[in-house]
């Protein structure tokens, strides 16, 4: 980290932008974010920013790490709530860069809370979840009316760490379910779903690194999902997908155009 972050600034105030970046492809970010990103002073982001993306910064722009990988923090949150509000402070223009969007997944009502505590100008900047993302690029449609009139956004694990999710929910006929950091949890996943009544035949699928040229997708019934990925030794960040709709990638998949290598 910089220590000249702590370097004498004009009496000014701050403001704090929390800017989605977006599953990974750089040319998925919104004008209002690549803009906010030319600008900032500094740059607290993400492990899940894409490639390219914080090439979009000034090269004076001060820029700190503080990603999250599966049992790794670079910074626990209270340390980055507490640097957002300390840049701001120093009168800088700062973007909190988040993978997907701020408030899908990213803490970014934990750190609105702690900024607007703090007396700091804040925003958000929306961005393309992860989720539109895998869809965009796989062909799975997340809705479709012959199969999927509902569409469930949920995380893999919860605050403390377990795996107790509302699975009579998540089991329920016609929609669609996407699990957020879930993969390390895919075996207890999948059978809780069963127990709790989704058919084990379930079409489901992981996509590995949605909308990157990394992508990679193994698709197989919700019974047999855990040991494909495992075969196919897929590794976070991945999504899981649940639904008739994963179906229909066999249709689309072939239609779609662009770099994209899907292993299925």
């Amino acid at each position: 980290m910089d220590d000249s972050r702590g370097a004498a600034r004009p009496a000014r105030a701050g403001k704090v932008s929390l800017v989605g970046a977006g599953p990974g492809d750089a040319e998925l970010l919104t004008v209002r974010a690549v803009r906010r990103i030319a600008q900032a002073d500094a740059i607290v982001y993400d492990h899940l920013v894409g490639d390219g993306i914080l090439e979009l910064a000034s090269p004076d722009a001060l820029r700190i790490y503080a990603g999250k990988e599966a049992g790794m923090h670079a910074l626990p949150q209270t340390e980055i709530n507490r640097l957002l509000i300390e840049l701001a402070q120093q009168g800088r223009k700062v973007v909190r860069l988040k993978g997907g969007d701020p408030f899908i997944f990213g803490r970014g009502g934990e750190e609105m809370q702690a900024l607007i505590e703090a007396g700091i100008d804040c925003e958000v900047v929306p961005g393309v979840t992860a989720a539109s993302g895998m869809a965009a690029c796989t062909g799975i449609p997340l809705t479709h009316r012959d199969c999927a009139q509902t569409l469930v956004f949920t995380t893999g694990h919860l605050k403390d760490g377990t795996v107790n999710l509302d699975w009579t929910t998540l089991a329920r006929p016609h929609q669609t379910v996407v699990i957020y950091m879930g993969l390390g949890a895919l075996e207890i996943i999948c059978s809780k779903l069963i127990a709790h009544g989704l058919p084990a035949d379930t079409p489901a699928a992981v996509v590995h690194a949605a909308s990157t040229p990394r992508q990679r997708m193994v698709s197989a019934p919700v019974g047999k999902l855990a040991d494909a990925v495992r075969t196919a030794g897929l590794r976070t960040p991945s999504l899981i997908v649940i639904g008739k709709v994963v179906e229909i990638a066999r249709i689309l998949q072939p239609l779609l155009r662009g770099e994209w290598s899907l292993a299925t």
